[in-house]
């Protein structure tokens, strides 16, 4: 099978419990590190699968990267080749499909439950489950595709995850680990004490205190989610 390409943006944003799941399962993956200056590919052709990970920049920054990421994404989208983005990632891809990124009305940082769309799209990534509760980081957010399906939302955020056929594009963190929670609270620490009057953001002791009853079942949750994702890959 042709590798997964996973696009890294930041150090400490890599693929967190997808790497943990694809190496159970013994699917090949390639980490391009776009923040230590990895060459992009030129095609996507060589890939089973593309997936675009979290960062603290905008889409809307004047990037170098940017323009051809957008580029691979709509390349991968019109081969069928499927397309999962996580955070900035799902932001990569709304924009690349013709969305817009713009700011949240309320910052989000830590553990806040999501709530599953009442359509066929949302059950056939989610199953039976109504809500969960995720990991999340951000202040900006995308509108969804044309095309494009809502399948979750928070209480702060309308537009958490969007599916277009077998595309997935998240607002939240569903691939978290312990040491990424640890180390996002402690460089983060700066953003997290001027943000706190957001009713939207925790403070760490909270996050660190909710992860036990929170992170595994996000994990299952994930693997749920990758699962069906993988079904679509490329051979």
């Amino acid at each position: 099978m042709k590798p997964i390409a996973i696009f890294r943006h930041a150090r400490t944003e890599g693929p967190g419990h997808l790497a943990t799941f694809l190496d159970q399962r013994n699917i090949p993956w390639q980490l391009i590190c776009i923040d230590e200056g990895d060459a992009l590919p030129d095609s996507v052709e060589a890939f089973s699968g593309l997936v675009f990970m979290g960062g603290p920049m905008s889409v809307n920054d004047d990037l170098p990267w940017i323009p051809p990421v957008l580029a691979l994404i709509r390349s991968a989208v019109a081969a069928d080749i499927p397309v999962l983005g996580h955070c900035l990632g799902g932001q990569l891809m709304s924009k690349a499909l013709g969305g817009s990124v713009g700011r949240n009305p309320v910052k989000e940082i830590g553990w806040g439950v999501l709530k599953a769309a009442d359509n066929a799209e949302a059950r056939r990534w989610f199953g039976d489950m109504q809500a969960f509760t995720g990991f999340h980081w951000h202040g900006e957010t995308f509108t969804i595709p044309e095309r494009a399906t809502r399948i979750l939302a928070s209480d702060y955020c309308d537009n958490q995850a969007f599916s277009l056929g077998k595309h997935l594009g998240f607002q939240c963190h569903i691939e978290m680990t312990e040491p990424m929670i640890r180390e996002w609270c402690d460089i983060g620490i700066d953003e997290i004490q001027s943000s706190a009057a957001s009713p939207g953001v925790q403070k760490p002791e909270t996050v660190f205190e909710q992860m036990p009853a929170h992170l595994p079942k996000l994990n299952s949750v994930a693997a749920r989610v990758y699962e069906e994702w993988i079904q679509g890959l490329k051979s």
